[in-house]
This record gives structure tokens, sequence and C-alpha cells, in this order.
């Protein structure tokens, strides 16, 4: 299960302050491009499921995490979704993305498509054709800092229809870890709301919410 504060932002001059703000604990920056996938007949979607590759596209160490997440729930700013995932290949990660029939290949050699044969298409993967089809997806850049014992992430999200900037933050306390920063965006003026849907939620609808 992953647990994690959402926090949006409400426009690009807010996440430039706090982007400035955070600059001395930054640690790294992340180009990610994510990708989504469904059974033709919405098999993980009609069981509140996602199929997603994940690519990093991170000069020299690029990678791509392919990630089978469920049931999320989000409330009053706090996400816990079951997740799992686990890394493939580069470029079998971009071969997928362009023909989605060679992800039922991946079966005998990934968990994770092992999982969704198993439990989306009741074992039968059709001679390696699952039938997956590619919802499309969107790029975000994600900066990550280490601040005071957090790790917080400060994403900006680039859809077909617009821009989200979110904070993100990963914590098996997650009340605590809210009331910490929303404590320290309140003390540097800096605006923020509960985030009221995920970003594949948002990019299902077609527009920012």
């Amino acid at each position: 299960m992953e647990v994690e504060v959402k926090l949006r932002l409400p426009d690009s001059n807010t996440y430039k302050t706090l982007t400035s703000l955070l600059a001395p604990f930054h640690v790294r920056t992340h180009n990610q491009h994510n990708n989504f996938f469904d059974g033709a007949a919405g098999e993980l979607s009609g069981r509140r499921a996602v199929l997603r590759i994940r690519f990093y596209n991170d000069q020299p160490a690029r990678k791509c995490i392919i990630c089978l997440k469920a049931k999320a729930v989000l409330i009053n700013g706090v996400s816990r979704v079951e997740e799992d995932e686990e890394e493939i290949d580069f470029l079998i990660g971009e071969e997928c993305l362009a023909n989605p029939n060679r992800l039922g290949g991946l079966v005998e050699s990934c968990r994770i498509m092992k999982r969704v044969k198993d439990e989306f298409f009741g074992g039968n993967d059709n001679n390696g054709e699952l039938g997956l089809v590619c919802l499309g997806g969107f790029k975000n850049l994600r900066n990550v800092y280490e601040w005071k014992g957090l790790v917080i992430e400060v994403d900006e999200t680039s859809f077909e229809f617009g821009s989200l900037y979110e904070i993100e933050c990963e914590s098996s306390e997650p009340e605590k870890a809210k009331e910490l920063i929303e404590e320290f965006l309140k003390e540097n003026g800096v605006g923020y709301s509960d985030s009221v849907a995920s970003k594949f939620a948002i990019f299902r609808s077609g527009k920012l919410p």
C-alpha cells in the first residue's frame, strides 16, 4: 500500500516560489513520461485498476518501471493505493508503448504482467496477446527534496489540456507529514489546497480540476 500526502499548488508562480524555497534541499530531478494501459473491454478499469509504464528519461541513467495500481482512495489530501512496481528493460518498454500486444509476451519474464494475466484475464493470455490498449499519457517533471526527514516531490505535470502543479510526500505517518508541510507553506505564504483527484483521473477526465 502506497500512502502519500498530495497537495495542489494553484499556478506556475506558486510552483516557482516553492521550488526556490526548497532549492537548498534539492537532491535530484526526474523527467518522467507516464503511459497507461487497459484491456480492450476495460478489464482493469472495471476493477479500479490501471497498468502504467513510466519512463525515466534521466541522462545517463534512463530506466523504465512497470506498475500495477488498484483501489485508489484520495481523502483530505492523503492518497492510499495498492501499488506493485517492477523495472523492465528501457527498450522493451518502448516496444510495448509502440505495440501494446508486446506486453503479453512479458508474462513469463515480468512478475507484474503475470499478475495482470492471472488477476484480470483469468490466466488466459490468448497465445501471448492480452488485448491491452494504450490509453495515452502525460509528462511529469519531478523535483525531489530531502527536508526535515521527509522526501518531498514537487511535480509539474504537462497534460495536453494544461499543466498541474502538485506536492507529493510518501509517508507511513501521512497526517504528521501533511501538518509539517502545511506549516512550512503557511509560514512562507505559499498557496495550496488538498488534491482532489489523482493525475491519472485528471488525465482521463480531459480537464484540470
